[in-house]
């Protein structure tokens, strides 16, 4: 899939969760929301001239996720350990959490070509598969 930079992104999240069980659909949701809005806003730098891609692929193990923009990329990724503290003041927090946000949902997180490409993996629990089928 691939779209014009833009934060409406409602269409777009919708299509890539419609195969992902209702039970993961409001963390994953959020975490891929994160990762595109910093596509679009800190990669492409809102410029509608320039694409987000993203590919999706489902196994039996789970759903991972590959996502480029066309910005410079980024030096570092991050280290959950240097997240913000969740007491600072939002102006000061506001930088570096949606990363985190990333390391916390998603059981892999991978950058690569210098930080415009972000590899996203979320395993599927045995034992949750068969919740969901039930459920």
């Amino acid at each position: 899939m691939s779209f014009t930079s833009t934060l409406y992104l409602c269409p777009v999240l919708d299509l890539l969760l419609a195969k992902i069980p209702s039970y993961l659909k409001p963390e994953i949701r959020l975490g891929l929301q994160e990762a595109l809005v910093n596509a679009a806003k800190h990669g492409n730098k809102l410029d509608p001239t320039k694409s987000i891609v993203v590919k999706f692929s489902v196994t039996k193990e789970g759903y991972s996720w590959l996502i480029s923009d066309e910005g410079a990329g980024f030096p570092e990724s991050c280290n959950c350990k240097d997240c913000p503290p969740h007491d600072l003041p939002p102006e000061e927090s506001e930088h570096g959490r949606g990363l985190c946000l990333l390391h916390e949902i998603f059981d892999q997180v991978h950058w690569e070509k210098q930080g415009a490409q972000l590899r996203l993996c979320k395993q599927v629990k045995k034992n949750k598969q068969k919740q969901a089928l039930f459920a």
